[in-house]
């Protein structure tokens, strides 16, 4: 596997065609972008902090790929990453600080990143320790009569010999710890104590005064403050492995640590993305009053998040100065200069992605890691099927989204989802009541023809249906 930190901008882009087709030049940038963090990291200390990141404004139609190219963008990096829809903010009831929530959301996507990672390294300790609750449950040890400790001068001389219960109590437990450990008696049921916490919810008077941040720290003070409390359950093995498993899992690690951690990772890996901020544009209008107020003012809500500042989490202070921002709009009624200059400035990469022909739908269809006759194939073969597709049926296929996009309504690579699923579904439909053969099911272009026969006629009437 490659490691995330050491990728070049070249190797970042042949991880991306992997999933995407085409939109080359947006996929150098992000490369470029991802690529400036580890060079910001290894600079000298005194120039660290003034690396700041090249914010990336993607313009294009919907379905050309702006937020996989995001999304698989961070996976490629290892990234806390967040999607955020900028139109959201103009709804009625948001208020300026809501921008702040996809900061907090941030950062519980880095705490649960860390915490997984860190479940990892402690889970095969935990699993030991829960097995031992499970083996305890089922076969109690038998303990030595509880006195004072034996000076070790006199041990040899006072030692008591394991008698034959014992010896018989601990061979019977290494069976059972054997089993356990083998997942033998899965279904058979004990009886294990199970930590409480307090109640979750706690009310207060007032508690409209105060803001998001306070009332979960408080609602977190109140619950530590609590008394655990073990309540007896009666689970199988099974279900009490799993249960153990994560009581154990969260002895062996340190929150603390964690959040420290998280924090770190939140604010110089971090990754934000804005889509629809086309919705925020004021469309070239100027003054007046209705909904433009409103978009200028989540604009100018959103400049101090990208410009940089520091937001109250649960987990701690964020500070957003090296958060990676990428912003995405189709622009089809604004252009990006209708945004006010200020947040202009904070994009200073604008890439133009492109809209999908007929030849990129083809490739869509056949390249990808995940192409859409990959799933469908993974689909058929859990029924004990298999689906073929010939290469005249993935042109038509490819035709048929492709002018459907055009006549009607262009939704990009999306379209394709519409179209294979109005062709497969009757199959999808059948062929769990049907036995299991070893003859394919041949997709070819005839067939294509005939069943997006209707989906092609009524392309006017398509624009009226959801």
């Amino acid at each position: 596997m490659l490691d995330a930190q050491k990728l070049t901008p070249r190797q970042i882009v042949a991880e991306l065609d992997k999933y995407i087709v085409g939109q080359h030049e947006a996929k150098r940038h992000v490369a470029i972008a991802l690529r400036n963090r580890w060079r910001r990291m290894n600079a000298s200390a005194d120039m660290r902090n003034e690396i700041v990141p090249n914010n990336i404004l993607m313009i294009g139609a919907t379905g050309v790929g702006k937020t996989e190219i995001a999304r698989r963008l961070a996976k490629i990096a290892e990234a806390p990453f967040v999607k955020v829809e900028a139109s959201k903010f103009t709804e009625v009831g948001y208020v300026g600080r809501d921008v702040e929530g996809m900061v907090r959301d941030l950062a519980e996507q880095s705490v649960n990143m860390v915490k997984l990672r860190k479940k990892e390294e402690v889970k095969e300790k935990a699993a030991q320790a829960a097995e031992e609750i499970i083996l305890d449950a089922l076969i109690p040890p038998l303990h030595k009569t509880a006195g004072f400790a034996i000076p070790p001068n006199e041990a040899n001389e006072n030692r008591e010999e394991p008698n034959d219960d014992t010896l018989l109590n601990e061979r019977t437990r290494n069976v059972f710890r054997e089993k356990i450990k083998n997942k033998e008696l899965e279904d058979r049921k004990i009886e294990i104590d199970i930590k409480q916490s307090g109640p979750s919810g706690v009310g207060m008077i007032g508690a409209g005064m105060m803001d998001e941040v306070s009332m979960m720290n408080l609602q977190e003070m109140l619950n530590g403050m609590m008394p655990k409390k073990n309540k007896k359950r009666k689970l199988t093995i099974a279900e009490a492995r799993k249960v153990l498993l994560e009581e154990e899992v969260a002895k062996l690690i340190d929150m603390d640590e964690v959040k420290e951690e998280a924090i770190r990772k939140a604010e110089e890996a971090g990754i934000i993305f804005i889509d629809e901020v086309d919705k925020i544009a004021s469309g070239g209008k100027k003054g007046g009053g209705g909904p433009d107020v409103s978009r200028e003012g989540v604009q100018r809500d959103l400049l101090p998040i990208v410009e940089g500042s520091s937001v109250n989490t649960k987990y701690g202070i964020v500070n957003t100065d090296h958060i990676l921002f990428i912003a995405a709009g189709a622009f089809h009624v604004s252009k990006p200069s209708d945004l006010i200059p200020e947040l202009q400035g904070r994009f200073p990469i604008r890439v133009e992605l492109n809209s999908l022909t007929r030849e990129d739908f083809v490739r869509i269809l056949k390249e990808p890691k995940n192409a859409l006759t990959k799933q469908y194939q993974a689909l058929f073969e859990a029924e004990g099927f298999q689906i073929l597709f010939d290469a005249e049926a993935i042109d038509e296929i490819a035709q048929t989204a492709f002018d459907i996009n055009a006549e009607v309504e262009n939704i990009g690579a999306r379209r394709l989802h519409t179209v294979m699923s109005k062709l497969l579904n009757e199959f999808l439909f059948d062929v769990p009541d049907q036995a299991s053969s070893s003859q394919p099911i041949l997709i070819t272009s005839q067939l294509v023809k005939t069943k997006l026969k209707e989906l092609a006629k009524n392309k006017d009437l398509s624009e009226y249906i959801l």
